[in-house]
């Protein structure tokens, strides 16, 4: 007699699952003859989602199974560096990353289904694309674009592009070069209005200042401050649109221009200044004034090449230019107007001794009476004075002589020899005379410019002080 053994349920339960498994196992190698491993690869995924560049409908139209919903695009803008601003055509030329998320309702799968697959690169031509444009780019991107983006198993779409910008900015160069400028990145829609493409950013703009700050690379002469980011509605041609506006803001490094050009100029003043130490005589001190003035005109004609045409504000730095122009020019004139009365005292002084040395026999004879009655009193312990003071000596009176012969022969001699020796000193009394004469005339003139050279110098330190002060002021003041 044979006996059954009775196997336990929990063994048969086991050897159920084995045989559930193995069926299930033979049932995938049985599709299409592939592995299991064929399921974990991207081609799959394409396949099921039937993606390719023949299927048109994934690229020509907004990806919506009702034309009433609005396709939602989240944009983001980072920044990533400062190029160049050219304040001359007032341009500004940013690298940026743009972010682009968009929802595709044609586009799902179940991961699980796929060895967990969640994203999936593709080229950017097998997608549709919003429109996007930047209103104040001025010249075509020129960085090479994004060969591909991303999609998510839910339906997202995300694609992120670098672009290096070449926008207008509208440049406020008044405080230059102490200024901080504002330049603004207006993305929209080209054709779609908001009932068809609606924008809006998740990240705020405290977020995206610091990211961008932990992202720069360079930020050229600027110092970049912050970027903020703001929504609003336009109507262009009657059709309403949604816009997001991003203002980056950024600060002058102004070390460059101080060194290379505030200080050279401040020294020309000062220097200017001290020209007053130069004597006005001759043409030194007029040829130096005339170099420095030239030599700040060059600095102005290097300025003219940096700064726009337009503007609405006089730029401070040009005021600061012209008014220390001015003071200089002003020094200028002084010097000329100094020299000029030099010249007129010099000239009254030459005629005044033409007329001293031209009067004739008649003057000098007059001359010579009036030396001798000076000169008289000097010469009075000689004999022969009393005879010769106050008349000419051809008519002297005559007297008896008393003396012996040798006497009467040795005072004709001893006669000429004084008159001689009087006329010598007449000769030398009027020199003594008209010098002192011209002296005086001199030390007057040259008392009265050497009074107006200090108070002009006083003048011109005091305004210099001023302008400076106000100068600086009107730099570092935040309006």
């Amino acid at each position: 007699m044979s006996t059954f053994t009775v196997q336990s349920p929990h063994r048969l339960d086991s050897l159920t699952m084995l045989l559930t498994n193995f069926f299930c196992l033979l049932l995938l190698m049985s599709v299409d003859g592939d592995s299991p491993e064929g399921e974990c690869s991207y081609q799959e995924v394409l396949k099921y989602l039937n993606l390719t560049k023949s299927n048109e409908l994934f690229y020509m139209t907004r990806p919506v199974r009702d034309f009433r919903k609005p396709t939602e695009v989240s944009l983001e803008v980072l920044l990533y560096a400062i190029l160049d601003v050219r304040e001359i055509d007032q341009t500004f030329i940013p690298y940026v990353w743009i972010i682009l998320e968009w929802q595709n309702d044609y586009i799902s799968w179940n991961p699980s289904d796929f060895c967990g697959i969640q994203n999936v690169t593709i080229p950017t031509d097998s997608l549709w694309k919003p429109d996007l444009t930047i209103e104040e780019m001025t010249e075509k991107d020129k960085a090479p674009p994004s060969p591909h983006l991303i999609i998510n198993s839910s339906g997202k779409v995300i694609i992120q592009n670098d672009q290096v910008l070449v926008s207008t900015c509208r440049m406020q160069i008044h405080k230059f070069p102490f200024d901080i400028q504002t330049c603004n990145l207006s993305i929209k829609s080209v054709v779609h209005s908001v009932e068809e493409i609606k924008l809006f950013h998740r990240l705020n703009s405290s977020v995206i200042t610091n990211s961008s700050r932990q992202l720069m690379r360079t930020q050229y002469e600027w110092l970049f401050v912050n970027m903020t980011v703001t929504s609003k509605t336009v109507f262009p041609f009657g059709v309403e649109q949604d816009v997001i506006i991003y203002t980056i803001s950024m600060k002058r490094r102004p070390t460059l221009y101080i060194v290379n050009f505030l200080l050279p100029i401040l020294f020309f003043l000062f220097l200017d200044m001290s020209s007053f130490l130069i004597s006005d005589r001759g043409g030194e001190k007029l040829s130096f004034k005339v170099t420095v003035l030239l030599a700040v005109t060059v600095m102005q004609l290097i300025l003219n090449d940096i700064l726009p045409s337009s503007s609405e504000w006089i730029p401070l730095i040009m005021v600061y230019c012209i008014g220390i122009f001015s003071l200089m020019m002003l020094s200028l004139l002084e010097t000329i107007l100094m020299m000029y009365l030099m010249e007129r005292e010099s000239a009254s002084q030459d005629d005044e001794l033409e007329r001293n040395q031209g009067g004739g026999e008649g003057g000098e004879e007059n001359q010579g009476r009036k030396g001798s009655l000076h000169s008289c009193e000097e010469v009075k312990n000689r004999t022969a004075c009393r005879w010769v003071c106050g008349a000419p000596a051809k008519k002297m009176p005559a007297e008896p002589l008393q003396g012996s012969g040798s006497q009467l022969i040795e005072e004709p001699h001893s006669s000429e020899m004084f008159s001689g020796e009087l006329n010598d000193l007449i000769k030398t009394m009027n020199v003594l005379l008209s010098g002192i004469q011209e002296e005086r005339k001199t030390s007057y003139w040259t008392r009265k410019i050497k009074t107006i050279n200090k108070v002009y110098f006083v003048f011109y330190v005091t305004a210099a002080s001023l302008f400076l002060c106000f100068m600086f002021y009107s730099w570092l003041s935040t309006d």
